[in-house]
């Protein structure tokens, strides 16, 4: 692939410089691609603003009047493409793990002794330490050197197809350069963090103020819900950015550190984040933490921490993954920042699954640039031995995406006024006697109060909605409100009733017109053909999350085979303990669960198995692979041996 590296332009009232229509519109790309690359990515211009918006408008004239001339990583793609209807979900090629967290020096000093132990390094190990964006994670994936996909994270396995969205984001290189020894690699997956730095998030927050909509309440979220939009036109609007991290998939690997890697997605025209420290000792580890926490307020952009990888590329390979997470890296968090207020109130929220939450009513307080007024107290045992009171002061804590939560009460303040919190006894939705259940092993109570009424509205809709989200049928347009509305009204009083829902009974509803009420019919019609892992995810199984209902349909080749399976064969899968099956066995044991699988299944709901493995030649074998191979890389060998 050539390298617009040497581009000259000249510009001037007319910058057209070809009399053949193909040849200029290529050669207003390559200049596109370069200056862009040069302001967005090396953040060292070479024309000012308005010379890139006269070369764009040529581009964009010249595709207006050829329309055969327009390709999908045309630099006028940024502005946006027509709004989609709904976004379609692709699957990684290798998935998308998460990663074990650390809090303390001796967590990451532990890390390292269990990375050593299972190298059997006598050799201090090598690490590449990486500021960690608190932004969206993506994949984004290139054929023959040209962006052809964009996916979220989702639930690691597959996430949603944001194409359009992310070749708007101007960091993001369409069409990846060559340079310094290092050729295109023909396939390539590569995974970065998409956010928005201060100044944007300030700017987007301005223009929302004045044109009467709600602000984003942090940079996070904005990110978020700018790369959401099914119109891309309005992700173009928004001043979003990238920072590139590491690879899935590539045809091309001959790397031997993680570090090299990085620098050659830099030559390919990523944007690498500069304050990456490469190569270093876990004391030089420890010491560029405590660099970045004095740091951390005066960067243009939000960051939560720091990523520590272990370097060699064949360790990784060796050391391998857990189930969800990789061996060889881990997230070294910041400490979580914590704010005083008072709580006004506890009240007490049911579940799907029957456990009442206390939940803490606070006076809003600003924690780490978020408003929060609500924060969870986890149970009754909780409330106790933190000796938490209505109307304490206390000290809230948030540390990134996770649920505000109460640390503790300060005593000191107290006036005399406040109230001793109890766990009602009975639900205070149905009325229905609370029981907390003894563990059969230990013959302790366990820490959850539950509600013990299956016929509860509160786990009726909460069940509802699990159903309905996205992960399990992903019905568009069945939000909250309307589950509570169609539960009060009787419409509904299982997830089976989705699908016999009416349209003149939708019309009727609050906010719900005739054309609101077909698409969400459409929508529910649409969502009948289901994978059999979502749908095992979307019948609500205590412990059965996405990942393990990815395992079981994997493991089982039918839902009648799943539904009959004793706990015996249920542990035989790799990945299923005891808790797992035991939750299982208890939901499928229940007759009226199988009742509502059957209603479900007679509404004309399809299932979608996997395609069986037959046996193939490599079953029962270890491969280890390390080093360069000649004719591909090691990720690309991983893939061909497992399909083996």
């Amino acid at each position: 692939m050539s390298d617009a590296t040497n581009t000259h332009i000249d510009i001037g009232k007319d910058v057209r410089t070809s009399s053949n229509p193909a040849e200029e519109a290529e050669r207003l790309r390559k200049a596109l691609h370069y200056h862009s690359h040069r302001y967005h990515v090396l953040d060292d211009p070479e024309i000012s603003d308005a010379e890139y918006d006269r070369l764009m408008q040529a581009l964009i004239r010249l595709e207006a009047e050829h329309p055969d001339l327009t390709v999908p990583d045309s630099p006028t793609s940024r502005v946006g493409a027509p709004p989609l209807s709904k976004f379609d979900t692709a699957r990684h090629a290798i998935p998308m793990l998460s990663l074990d967290n650390g809090f303390s020096d001796e967590d990451i000093i532990e890390f390292d002794g269990r990375v050593r132990k299972l190298l059997s390094a006598e050799t201090p190990v090598l690490y590449t330490a990486e500021v960690k964006i608190d932004g969206l994670a993506v994949e984004l994936v290139y054929e023959e050197g040209r962006l052809v996909l964009a996916a979220t994270r989702g639930n690691g396995e597959q996430g949603e197809v944001i194409t359009e969205n992310i070749r708007t984001v101007r960091s993001v290189p369409l069409v990846l350069r060559g340079g310094t020894g290092h050729r295109v690699p023909p396939v390539l997956d590569v995974r970065g963090e998409v956010f928005l730095d201060h100044e944007g998030f300030k700017k987007l927050n301005e223009q929302r103020l004045s044109d009467n909509q709600p602000l984003f309440v942090n940079p996070r979220n904005a990110a978020a819900g700018s790369l959401r939009q099914l119109d891309s036109k309005i992700t173009a609007a928004r001043p979003l950015q990238i920072f590139c991290y590491g690879v899935g998939r590539t045809s091309d690997a001959d790397l031997a550190s993680h570090w090299e890697l990085l620098r050659t997605l830099k030559d390919l025209g990523f944007r690498i984040n500069p304050l990456t420290r490469p190569r270093i000792p876990i004391e030089e580890v420890l010491s560029f933490y405590r660099e970045l926490e004095s740091l951390r307020k005066t960067l243009p952009y939000e960051i939560d921490g720091m990523v520590v990888k272990v370097d060699n590329l064949a360790y990784q390979t060796q050391l391998g993954i857990k189930s969800r997470s990789p061996r060889w890296a881990i997230a070294y968090k910041f400490k979580a920042v914590q704010e005083t207020t008072r709580i006004l109130d506890i009240e007490v929220q049911v579940g799907r699954t029957g456990v009442l939450t206390p939940v803490a009513i606070l006076e809003p307080v600003n924690v780490g640039g978020v408003t929060v007024s609500r924060a969870t107290l986890h149970n009754e045992d909780d409330i106790a031995q933190k000796d938490i009171r209505i109307g304490d002061t206390v000290f809230v804590e948030r540390a990134g995406d996770v649920i505000p939560r109460v640390v503790k009460a300060v005593v000191s303040r107290r006036t005399g006024e406040e109230k001793i919190f109890r766990m009602p006894t009975s639900c205070p939705v149905c009325g229905s006697n609370t029981v907390r259940e003894k563990n059969e092993e230990s013959g302790k109570l366990e820490a959850a109060t539950r509600c013990i009424n299956a016929d509860c509205p509160a786990q009726i809709k909460e069940n509802i909605k699990h159903f309905a989200a996205k992960g399990a049928f992903d019905m568009d347009g069945l939000g909250d409100k309307l589950v509570e509305q169609l539960v009060d009204k009787g419409l509904i009083s299982s997830s089976a009733d989705l699908f016999r829902l009416e349209k003149n009974a939708l019309s009727d509803l609050d906010r719900m017109g005739e054309k609101s009420a077909q698409n969400l019919l459409d929508a529910i019609e649409t969502s009948k053909e289901i994978t059999f892992g979502r749908f095992l995810f979307a019948l609500g199984i205590r412990h059965v999350g996405e990942g393990v209902a990815d395992i079981l349909a994997r493991a089982f080749e039918s839902l009648d085979q799943l539904m009959d399976a004793g706990m015996q064969r249920l542990m035989a899968v790799e990945g299923i303990g005891e808790t797992i099956a035991e939750g299982i066995e208890h939901f499928f044991g229940r007759p009226q669960n199988r009742e509502l699988v059957g209603r479900i299944l007679e509404s004309g709901v399809h299932i979608v198995y996997p395609v069986p493995k037959t046996a193939a030649p490599l079953d029962g074998m270890t491969f280890v692979l390390t080093g360069t191979l000649e004719k591909m890389g090691r990720s690309e060998a991983k893939k061909r041996i497992e399909d083996r």
